[in-house]
């Protein structure tokens, strides 16, 4: 339990776990007084709260994040989310996390909650008590701990930030979660991309500097698995003449960056007709002919000959056991950020779509069945913004490349604001300028003939 301790000195910068925890509770208490008046009053948070903690409120202000929110159920679930978190980098690195934190946190009285690099709680572990308290408050397995969905939290900061950080009691902004103190930490691939989040939660034994530091060292264990996994990787690559054995593949198209496929953990790049031929193999589970895959690839005759070699350097790629022939068919399940797309997209979680979309179905594709694939998700996004009246759902599709422009969206942005706000204002300007290039687009038409 929290404790309800009042006194002390403000919170100091830079402030340690387990240091002044009273005057940090009875301080964050005081805060959120502060907040639910609302006005002139937030400006008094300044002197309540750490600086780290203080700017990620601001934040969840500004986004709409409501302090008496409850758990409302969305997330990934069941199948989709047993999917995804198979296909996921942390799956690799279960058993030495299960070494080095769930096993040593035992009977402590607390969680171990290991989460992916978006928030998204992929695993929580400890006894049945603990696991189902730990549900109640919305740390369940597929629940989404970003700062933008949440507000601040352990996990949403490092998120966030990219660094260790401790959120204690009061200091969470949902007030459902001010029985819990949470230590986490990130865990990085060599490239240094952020993919997944440790942490430990519990009760105010928590916030001991011991527990931080205990789960920034697993953390820096599991980035050392994942660099000696690539340099067994590199060692046993092409100059060996052994494909990546087939594990647990997952392949990544949305966005600008190359397209990649990840076995085990493990990074492959692949070329962009690679990327399509597995892509539309994950679309069509029954299998594609030759001539059928032909079609999809390009509006031009390609010709079988060609389809094949495309085929056979894919294998020499992904190894020969990933699919087979007559018809081309996976052997082996692949699972694609495109499904993980479509999951949340299915399970009513707009927000969590948006953040998984990195951008179009390898964009620079001109394949039927790619720009089919492609079209269909823009859609599909689109519309679940616009009908999501969600002020932070919109702010994030307008904010984006494919909602920059989208007066739609934008007029739908607008009606979640109040009248009164700054950004109210903001939102009609944004709206006039695009009312005036359409007009404008529309009068160059009419002059062109068009």
């Amino acid at each position: 339990m929290v404790s309800n301790i009042a006194g002390g000195r403000p919170p100091q910068h830079g402030v340690e776990p387990g240091t002044h925890l009273g005057a940090l509770e009875a301080y964050a208490a005081r805060a959120h007084g502060y907040l639910s008046a609302g006005g002139d009053r937030l400006a008094r948070l300044a002197g309540l709260l750490r600086p780290v903690v203080l700017e990620s409120w601001l934040r969840s202000v500004r986004g709409g994040v409501d302090p008496l929110d409850q758990p409302d159920g969305r997330g990934l679930r069941g199948a989709d989310l047993q999917r995804y978190r198979d296909a996921h980098p942390i799956a690799a690195l279960m058993p030495l996390i299960d070494k080095l934190l769930v096993q040593d946190t035992a009977g402590t009285g607390s969680i171990v909650v290991v989460a992916d690099q978006f928030g998204r709680v992929l695993s929580v572990h400890g006894n049945a008590d603990q696991v189902a308290a730990a549900a109640s408050i919305g740390l369940r397995p597929g629940d989404d701990l970003s700062e933008r969905r949440i507000g601040t939290n352990a996990v949403g900061l490092v998120v966030r930030t990219g660094r260790a950080a401790w959120i204690h009691g009061p200091e969470h902004f949902l007030q459902r979660m001010h029985q819990l103190t949470g230590a986490a930490a990130p865990v990085h691939d060599p490239d240094g991309r952020l993919v997944g989040v440790l942490m430990i939660a519990g009760g105010v034994r928590v916030a001991q500097p011991e527990i931080l530091a205990l789960v920034k060292a697993a953390a820096t264990a599991a980035e050392m698995e994942l660099l000696l996994a690539t340099l067994r990787s590199n060692r046993a690559g092409p100059s060996s003449g052994h494909a990546p054995a087939a594990g647990r593949l997952s392949l990544d198209v949305l966005g600008l960056g190359q397209p990649q496929l990840s076995v085990a953990g493990d990074r492959v790049p692949l070329s962009q007709r690679h990327a399509e031929i597995l892509l539309l193999l994950t679309e069509h589970p029954e299998g594609l002919g030759a001539d059928h895959l032909a079609l999809l690839l390009d509006d031009t005759d390609l010709d079988n000959g060609t389809i094949r070699a495309a085929v056979s350097h894919l294998r020499a790629v992904v190894g020969p056991t990933v699919f087979g022939s007559r018809p081309y068919r996976l052997r082996v399940p692949v699972a694609t950020d495109v499904e993980a797309l479509r999951a949340a997209l299915d399970s009513g979680d707009v927000d969590a779509a948006l953040r998984l979309y990195a951008g179009p179905v390898l964009p620079r594709s001109t394949a039927p069945g790619i720009i089919d694939l492609r079209d269909e998700l823009r859609v599909r996004l689109r519309a679940a913004a616009l009908n999501s009246g969600d002020s932070g759902v919109l702010r994030r599709w307008t904010a984006g490349a494919e909602g920059r422009d989208d007066a739609a969206a934008w007029a739908a942005y607008r009606a979640t604001v109040d009248r009164d706000s700054p950004l109210y204002a903001q939102i009609e300007a944004k709206i006039r300028v695009l009312d005036r290039r359409l007009g404008a687009d529309a009068t160059w038409m009419q002059r062109s003939g068009s």
